[in-house]
């Protein structure tokens, strides 16, 4: 009896064991975005990533959120570390990262970063107070200027345009704030001009052009930005449409430089996971062109531009499949 009563018993917990695989299966995977602050277009970007994904839980089995932080240096590191499973984060950083300068020089080069695509065109933005009499990078000499905070994509831009017209950190009265403190700054007349790397229309910048102190854009061009951009692969020239800021000083379009924004992740996460978000954004290109003005110029095969990791296995796979990977540069394929 005590036999039969035993065999019963494990047949009973073999059957039990036999349905934990499936049960696993539909089991939730929690993945994070890191963005930007809440103001920016990083931070919508993550979000609007995460609403797609999420719609197809049922499918996926996938909970996204997303979480403002302070920027691209910040990103890939929680995301090299697994603090985060993708971040938000400038093109330039990305090469930076993963051939190990700037922020990454002493760690060298972090060759676990994953590239999974770009999304939108950031323009490295400077306004400035029209009382400050600031008309080209040259008046920012001895001026009190927002270069960004530590951890920003945006602080090595300004630190490059500076460097490019001849100047460095000491020669302006230099501020760190963040993006989302700079407007307010300017208008409380403690900053006379602030660098922002971002996607337009940009709220930060309306507040800027909408208050009691009068601004205007400074066009970074000329001789010295063209060398700037022939010197870096991660920079391209750019426009900022005057359209988005009626309020301002400007008449007209403004001439300037910039790198895209793009989505990373590192080597060990999970593939499935990868492949789901590339191709709900993808797949839902339309819908999601229509989340943010500044996706307005997007295709499908500028996405795919700006990538200077090796794109992960999940990504690639899905490129595979529909043929999306002819517009990817060699460079930036899967290495492993």
């Amino acid at each position: 009896m005590m036999n039969s009563l035993r065999i019963i018993l494990i047949f009973i917990l073999s059957v039990l064991c036999l349905g934990i695989p499936s049960l696993a299966a539909g089991k939730t995977t929690f993945v994070a975005i890191g963005t930007g602050g809440v103001t920016g277009v990083y931070y919508p970007t993550g979000g609007a990533i995460c609403r797609m994904i999420n719609t197809k839980k049922d499918v996926y089995h996938i909970k996204c959120t997303v979480e403002s932080t302070s920027g691209s240096v910040f990103n890939i590191n929680s995301v090299l570390n697994g603090d985060l499973d993708f971040g938000v984060a400038q093109s330039d950083r990305q090469y930076q990262a993963y051939h190990g300068a700037a922020e990454w020089s002493d760690q060298g080069p972090q060759t676990s970063l994953r590239a999974v695509f770009s999304i939108h065109p950031e323009s490295v933005t400077l306004v400035a107070s029209v009382g400050s009499g600031i008309l080209e990078v040259s008046d920012l000499r001895n001026k009190r200027v927002n270069l960004g905070n530590p951890g920003s994509g945006q602080l090595q831009n300004s630190k490059d345009v500076l460097s490019a017209f001849g100047l460095t950190e000491s020669d302006v009265s230099a501020e760190y704030a963040k993006a989302i403190e700079a407007p307010g700054l300017l208008q409380n007349e403690r900053i006379d001009a602030f660098f922002y790397t971002v996607g337009h229309p940009n709220g930060n910048i309306k507040e800027a052009a909408s208050g009691r102190i009068p601004v205007r854009i400074i066009p970074l061009a000329g001789k010295e930005i063209d060398a700037l951009v022939a010197e870096h692969p991660y920079y391209a020239a750019t426009y900022i449409p005057i359209r988005f800021y009626s309020n301002g000083a400007d008449q007209e379009d403004v001439p300037s430089f910039g790198v895209k924004a793009t989505l990373v992740t590192a080597e060990k996460v999970d593939e499935e996971v990868v492949y789901a978000i590339t191709k709900e954004v993808f797949e839902r290109f339309d819908e999601f062109k229509q989340l943010h003005p500044a996706y307005a110029v997007l295709t499908k095969q500028d996405m795919l531009k700006g990538l200077s990791a090796p794109i992960h296995k999940g990504a690639l796979r899905y490129y595979r499949e529909t043929g999306l990977i002819r517009y990817i540069p060699g460079k930036s394929l899967h290495k492993d």
